[in-house]
């Protein structure tokens, strides 16, 4: 599904990645570890393409995102890649399903399309009793568990989550934990975790642990 293939990267005089190799396989979820600092989540970004690399390639579904121009790059990243974050970045003036429905929107499908869909992967997530509240309405793990239905409506291939249970409880961090296992198990996603959780990071099929921009 995903190959990584010699990722450099650097910030000024700062070397972040140093020739990062690795391929993961299709409804798996990789967990990359390491201390603050050692370039996780600039590799999760390159992997996302939000950020570029200075020299290497990432290769999605047979598909080499430096092949791609910055509309198509776009496209494909809404079509084919989700994101979640340790802070949900819910937009707060719209309703938990109205958060969810937006990347359908944007794709161009039609609002009561994205709705019905919407309020499947809700109720899918536990939390089509709370569509209609706002987000300042939702506890942490409620407003997590929207931020991942938003990140798959589009039916990605993966998705990748950056310390998604950093601000979760004991009993939402188990929780999240369930939800991965069911992305990767019903929906056959392919995930790709960022964490510190070491609870988090034992569920992964695959872990790779980077220390001063290597992997080791």
């Amino acid at each position: 599904m995903i190959k990584v293939e010699n990722i450099v990267k650097s910030y000024g005089k700062v070397s972040v990645l140093k020739d990062i190799s690795f391929t993961i396989e299709r409804a798996k979820i990789l967990a990359i570890v390491g201390a603050s600092g050692a370039g996780k989540t600039t590799l999760l970004q390159i992997m996302g393409s939000l950020e570029k690399p200075d020299s290497g390639n990432i290769v999605i579904d047979d598909v080499s995102l430096n092949s791609l121009s910055p509309n198509k790059l776009s496209d494909f990243r809404n079509q084919k890649i989700g994101f979640v974050f340790q802070f949900h970045h819910l937009l707060p003036e719209f309703t938990a399903l109205e958060n969810v429905m937006m990347p359908a929107l944007i794709s161009g499908t039609k609002w009561e399309t994205a709705k019905i869909e919407a309020l499947r992967i809700l109720k899918t997530l536990s939390m089509d009793q709370r569509a209609n509240h706002k987000p300042s309405q939702l506890s942490g793990g409620e407003a997590q568990r929207v931020a991942i239905a938003r990140a798959i409506i589009n039916n990605p291939l993966v998705l990748f989550a950056d310390e998604p249970s950093g601000n979760l409880d004991s009993a939402n961090k188990k929780e999240l934990n369930n939800i991965f296992l069911e992305l990767r198990d019903k929906f056959g996603l392919t995930i790709i975790l960022v964490t510190h959780d070491e609870n988090l990071a034992e569920i992964a099929d695959v872990r790779i642990e980077l220390k001063d921009g290597k992997r080791i």
